[in-house]
C-alpha cells in the first residue's frame, strides 16, 4: 500500500466526522459514533489490527472517558452550586463593578482567568470553567463555548504545569538514539526541554498577543446586533494591552524558569494588571458594547441555562469575596497539587487504577481519580457549600441537574476518546505500517521539502484535534518531527518548538473539548457550529507560526546544540 493511500485511508474517520459536524450540522452524538465505526474498519481492514487490540484500544479510550466526564462533572456542578447558593448574582455584580462592557469581560474572563486555570489544570478544564462562568454573567451559551474554545491557544503549551512539554516532549522524543545524540553534545534532557521551551514561549507570544483582539471581534461579528467584524476595534488598545500583559511575563518565565511557570504564573500577574488598569478606565474607549436585546437573539445562540442563570435571586447575602473564593481555592488547589516541588500531588497519583496488559494488547489504561481536576472541583464544591450557608437539599439540587447535563455529554464522548486511542495504538499491526497519525505526517513531510517548518504547526494541530490533547500530540509526532528535522538538517528544536505551538493551536478546534465546553453550559448537539468559528484564529494562528518556523530556519538560520556543524 502506497503512503499516500494510508494517508487517504486513516484521514477518511476524521474527515467523516468533520464532513458530518461542520458540513451537514449533525449533532457530534450521531456524528462521532459513525467517525468511530469508520476508525476501527480502516484499523482493523487496512492496517490489519486484530479486534482485540482495537477492543483494548477501545477500553483505553473509556478509561480517560471517565477522566474527562469527571472534570465535566465538578465544573457543572460548582456553577450549579453557586446559582443556588446566590453566588453567580454576586459574581455579575463585581464584574458590574470593575467593567459592564462585555469585551473587557472577555479580557478579564476568558483571556486572563481561562489561562491561569489552563496553567494550573489544563486538559480541557478552562473552557469547562469559564464557560459557565460567562453565561452566568450575561453570554449566549455560544458565545461562551466559542470563547472557552479559544481561551485553549496560547496557554495549553504550559497548561497543567507543563505537562505537554515534560510529558508530551519529553516522552515523544524518548529513545536510545537521542539519548545518544543528547550525551554527544554534554546535555540532559531537561537541557533540551528548556531550549525547547525558550523558542515556544516566543512563537506564543508573536501569535497569541492578538488573542484578546480575536476574542472580542468574534463576539462582535458572531454575536452583535450589527454582526460586524469591526465593532470591536474600538477597545483596541485594551484589548492589546490585555494581550502583552500576559505574554510578557509569559516570555520571561519560560525563558529563564523553565516549562512549569509561563501560563501558572503569567495569566495571574496579567489579570492583576489588566483588572486595576480596567477600575481606572484607563484604555476604555467611551462607547459601550452589549449583546442585542434577549429577545432578539437567535435560538442557536441559547440553552436555557441563561434564562435560569437570570432569574436567580440577587439578595441572599453573598459578598463579593465569597462569591469569588471557590474560584480562588480552585486555583490555589490546583496549584498545590501541581507542583512538583510539593508532594500533595504525589500523594493523591497514589490511589490509582490500573488495567494492565488489556486483552494481551500490551496496552495499558491507568486512571488516577484524586489527583484529577474534578476530585478538585468536588472539594471546592463541599468548601462552597460550607462557605455560603447552603443546606443539604439545595446541594442535592445542584448534584442532579448537574448529573442530567453530564449523561448527554456522555454519549458522544464514550465514541469520541476511544476513536483517539484507537488511532494512537494502531503502530502494532499486522500490515507492518506506520500508526494512522504517522502515517498521515510522513505523506505530509515527504511532499513538502524545504516548507517543512511552515507545515510543522499544523501537523501538530492535526494531532490535537484528533486527541483533544497537546500532550498527546507531542506524545504521537515529536520524534517524527524530531526525525524530519535531522533529515532536513534544520533546527531540531525549533520543529519540535512548532510542533508544540501547533498542537496548542488544534486545541481550538479539538471535537471532544468542543463536546466538554458545550456540556458545561447545556449546548450539547451544536458542535458544527462552534467548529465553524473557532476554526478562523485556528488558522490564524497556524498562518502566523508557520511563517515564524519559515522565517527562524530559512532566513535567521536558527540551530540547535544538537545539530552537527
Amino acid at each position: 500500500m502506497t503512503l499516500g493511500l494510508q494517508a487517504a485511508l486513516a484521514l477518511f474517520p476524521i474527515a467523516l466526522g468533520g464532513v458530518l459536524l461542520v458540513g451537514f450540522r449533525v449533532p457530534a452524538k450521531h456524528a462521532m459514533p459513525a467517525a468511530y465505526l469508520a476508525a476501527v474498519l480502516v484499523a482493523m481492514a487496512a492496517w490489519q489490527m486484530t479486534l482485540s487490540r482495537v477492543a483494548a484500544a477501545s477500553i483505553q479510550g473509556l478509561f480517560l472517558t471517565f477522566d474527562l466526564l469527571f472534570i465535566i462533572f465538578g465544573a457543572i456542578l460548582l456553577l450549579h452550586t453557586l446559582e443556588r447558593s446566590g453566588g453567580v448574582a454576586a459574581i455579575r455584580r463585581s464584574f458590574n463593578g470593575i467593567s459592564d462592557d462585555r469585551r473587557v469581560q472577555v479580557v478579564i474572563v476568558a483571556w486572563l482567568f481561562g489561562s491561569f486555570i489552563e496553567g494550573a489544570a489544563g486538559f480541557g478544564t478552562p473552557a469547562a470553567v469559564a464557560a459557565p462562568l460567562l453565561v452566568a454573567l450575561g453570554f449566549p451559551a455560544a458565545a461562551a463555548v466559542m470563547l472557552g474554545m479559544m481561551i485553549q491557544s496560547t496557554a495549553v503549551t504550559f497548561g497543567a504545569v507543563g505537562t505537554p512539554v515534560l510529558v508530551g516532549v519529553q516522552g515523544g522524543l524518548g529513545g536510545d538514539a537521542f539519548a545518544l545524540a543528547l550525551a554527544s553534545a554534554d546535555l540532559s534532557m531537561l537541557d533540551y526541554l528548556k531550549a525547547v521551551t525558550a523558542k515556544v514561549v516566543l512563537l506564543h507570544a508573536v501569535a497569541g498577543v492578538l488573542m484578546p483582539t480575536w476574542m472580542i471581534v468574534m463576539l462582535t461579528r458572531f454575536f452583535g446586533a450589527n454582526r460586524s467584524w469591526t465593532e470591536g476595534l474600538s477597545i483596541l488598545p485594551f484589548a492589546l494591552f490585555g494581550g502583552l500583559a500576559f505574554t510578557v511575563p509569559y516570555v520571561l518565565f519560560g525563558t529563564f524558569l523553565g516549562p512549569e511557570f509561563p501560563s501558572l504564573l503569567g495569566a495571574p500577574i496579567g489579570l492583576a494588571i489588566v483588572v486595576t488598569v480596567a477600575r481606572r478606565g484607563w484604555l476604555i474607549p467611551k462607547d459601550r458594547w452589549e449583546f442585542p436585546p434577549r429577545e432578539s437573539w437567535n435560538s442557536e445562540w441559547v440553552s436555557g441555562l441563561e434564562d435560569k442563570l437570570s432569574d436567580v435571586p440577587e439578595g441572599k447575602g453573598i459578598s463579593t469575596l465569597s462569591a469569588w473564593a471557590p474560584y480562588a481555592l480552585l486555583g490555589g488547589i490546583l496549584v498545590l497539587t501541581r507542583l512538583p516541588s510539593l508532594p500533595v500531588g504525589r500523594w493523591l497519583r497514589t490511589v490509582d487504577f490500573v488495567w494492565a496488559d488489556i486483552l494481551g494488547s500490551g496496552i495499558t489504561a491507568t486512571t488516577t481519580p484524586l489527583y484529577l481536576p474534578g476530585f478538585v472541583l468536588l472539594v471546592v464544591v463541599l468548601i462552597t457549600a460550607l462557605l455560603h450557608r447552603m443546606d443539604g437539599r439545595a446541594l442535592g439540587e445542584a448534584m442532579r441537574s448537574s448529573t442530567q447535563v453530564l449523561a448527554g455529554a456522555g454519549i458522544v464522548l464514550v465514541f469520541t476518546v476511544p476513536m483517539v486511542r484507537v488511532y494512537i495504538n494502531s503502530d502494532v499491526n499486522g500490515a507492518a505500517l506506520l500508526s494512522m497519525p504517522l502515517a498521515m505526517a510522513e505523506w505530509v513531510a515527504g511532499n513538502v521539502g524545504a516548507v517543512w517548518p511552515f507545515f510543522a504547526p499544523m501537523t501538530g494541530a492535526l494531532g490535537a484535534f484528533i486527541a483533544g490533547s497537546n500532550t498527546v500530540s507531542n506524545l504521537m509526532f515529536a520524534a517524527f518531527q524530531y526525525g524530519v528535522a535531522e533529515r532536513l538538517a534544520m533546527s531540531t528544536v525549533m520543529i519540535v518548538a512548532l510542533q508544540a505551538v501547533g498542537a496548542a493551536a488544534g486545541n481550538m478546534i479539538a471535537i471532544h473539548n468542543v463536546v466538554a465546553a458545550s456540556a458545561t453550559v447545556g449546548l450539547l448537539g451544536k458542535e458544527g457550529s462552534t467548529l465553524r468559528m473557532t476554526i478562523l484564529p485556528t488558522i490564524y494562528y497556524l498562518l502566523v507560526i508557520g511563517t515564524l518556523g519559515m522565517i527562524a530556519v530559512h532566513l535567521l538560520g536558527v540551530t540547535d546544540p544538537l545539530m552537527v556543524p
